[in-house]
């Protein structure tokens, strides 16, 4: 399950959007905004940016310059961990398969 949006009211009046991850943890909360309609399109916007936004590093000792290296080990383990579930995913289903047919085979009946 992936994580998600949740439009929530705000104490100090108006609405915030808020972003969970997919255990349901807290990963980031919006500035305030007068309507929902405006909260929904501060997620849209949200949605955009993240995509495609530099990570700049402002702690302290740096200037806010993009964190290229760290961002380019992270792609690469998230695309090397993609692949690590399309392959268990495969194998998996090809489990499923055999375990079929011999049930098949066994019983004459796919059930």
């Amino acid at each position: 399950m992936s994580g998600y949006f949740e439009i929530i009211d705000s104490p100090d009046g108006g609405f915030r959007a808020t972003l969970r991850g997919p255990s349901g943890e807290l990963l980031a909360v919006s500035e305030a905004f007068p309507t929902k309609r405006q909260a929904a399109a501060g997620i849209s916007l949200i949605r955009e940016v993240a995509g495609t936004g530099l990570i700049r590093d402002m702690s302290s000792g740096h200037r806010g310059e993009p964190f290229r290296r760290r961002l380019r080990t992270l792609r690469a383990l998230s695309a090397h961990e993609s692949l690590r579930r399309k392959r268990l995913h495969a194998e998996l289903a090809v489990k499923d398969r055999i375990a079929l047919a011999a049930h098949t085979h066994r019983t004459g009946s796919r059930r």
